[in-house]
């Protein structure tokens, strides 16, 4: 009885991260195409409003997690933020002027960047608790996602309106709060407050030398998100082939996820992100040549090794190079410095490029930033040795 209550609970968390990331999907990848089409912004102003998302998320993302700390009711909390961020999403479309769009999307951020670290805290503690796969649960969010960018790419092409990503957003997240119901209701307790746990890892040179670099390999990983489909259209796609790019990349990251832990136990985990940040590298310097738009989609597949290979090596990493009393600090810093300030810098930085340049010089900056990474990356291998392969589990 006890390993079905297991098994159904582990299942409704796949459940969870598929409708909150068919959320996520169905806005962010079309959001710059929005504020341009829709709305008349330049790109520089799509930077800006697209940038705030991840700032947003870099000072309210604490926020959550001290409340979480303080109420010990972090279930409750993520059905507030999923609740609120769904009402807000519907309201988005009726906002016109330049100024009113950034401050919505503020509001929004409020409360979606509250969704992944308080579900990924209560996930990781069940998964560590009754021996699943983190990687298992994160993979149904890559589908979810694949199939969100899909369906809407097909939806807005026919109807002739990009209204329908927010509508699509708030519809996935009132989705996803069915399977809340059965999450586990409680994460792993603090031991250690974060300003203490910061000042140990300050000390962790390796650790500090890998959050640089995961800010310039990870950083355009997630500011492509938000421009892909305006470079698709630079070449020649459409709406409809932006959903079935995205389908090919965010879906190829799915399988990898999945087996990603046994080629981490092959490869090794430092071996895993060099090889994963090289490919990034390779894909972001190909458009730099603005290439056909079906050697575009031909490439998205590669996403699958850039995305799907890296982010769970790269959570394994910080894992291994950070005290044991301080791995949720690290965790959490992490998550500010790549999918806050990195996705936030390059996000603004490709806005402005693209005004000033192009899409595909844009690209070619990528490339640049991506290689330094790699750089850092090899510094740190050659300051660390016998690490420790540990799995999430």
């Amino acid at each position: 009885m006890i390993k079905s209550s297991v098994e159904k609970t582990y299942r409704f968390i796949q459940l969870f991260y598929f409708f909150a990331f068919f959320s996520f999907g169905s806005l962010f990848p079309l959001l710059s195409v929005f504020l341009e089409e829709e709305k008349g912004l330049n790109h520089t102003q799509i930077g800006i409003v697209i940038a705030a998302l991840p700032l947003v998320t870099i000072f309210v993302q604490p926020v959550w997690g001290m409340i979480s700390d303080y109420t010990r009711r972090p279930k409750r909390l993520l059905m507030i933020a999923s609740i609120m961020a769904s009402i807000l999403g519907l309201f988005y479309p009726f906002m016109q002027l330049f100024y009113l769009l950034l401050i919505g999307i503020i509001f929004i951020a409020v409360f979606q960047s509250g969704i992944v670290p308080l579900s990924d805290s209560l996930s990781l503690n069940f998964v560590h608790s009754n021996g699943k796969e983190y990687g298992n649960i994160r993979l149904w969010g890559a589908i979810g996602f694949a199939v969100s960018v899909f369906i809407l790419g097909r939806v807005t092409d026919l109807t002739g309106s990009l209204n329908w990503i927010f509508y699509f957003f708030s519809f996935g997240l009132i989705l996803a709060l069915i399977a809340l119901f059965q999450f586990p209701r409680r994460s792993e307790e603090v031991s250690v407050s974060f300003r203490a746990g910061l000042k140990v890892l300050l000390k962790q040179k390796p650790f500090m030398l890998f959050l640089v670099s995961n800010f310039f390999i990870f950083g355009p990983v997630l500011a492509n998100n938000y421009y892909f489909g305006t470079f698709i259209l630079s070449v020649g796609g459409t709406l409809s082939g932006v959903g079935i790019a995205f389908l090919l990349a965010a879906g190829s990251e799915a399988p990898f996820m999945k087996y990603a832990q046994k080629v981490i136990d092959t490869m090794g985990v430092l071996n895993v992100i060099l090889f994963s940040a090289l490919v990034s590298c390779s894909r972001w310097f190909l458009y730099f040549f603005e290439p056909s738009s079906e050697l575009v989609y031909a490439t998205t597949i590669v996403q699958g090794i850039s995305v799907g290979l890296y982010i769970p090596a790269a959570l394994i990493l910080v894992r291994e190079l950070a005290p044991p009393e301080v791995r949720a600090t690290a965790v959490g810093l992490y998550s500010a410095v790549g999918n806050g300030l990195g996705n936030a810098f390059f996000t603004f930085t490709g806005g402005v490029m693209i005004d000033i340049w192009s899409t595909a010089g844009m690209y070619g900056f990528f490339s640049g930033m991506t290689l330094l990474g790699i750089l850092l990356v090899t510094v740190v291998k050659k300051w660390t040795t016998n690490l420790v392969k540990e799995p999430i589990r």
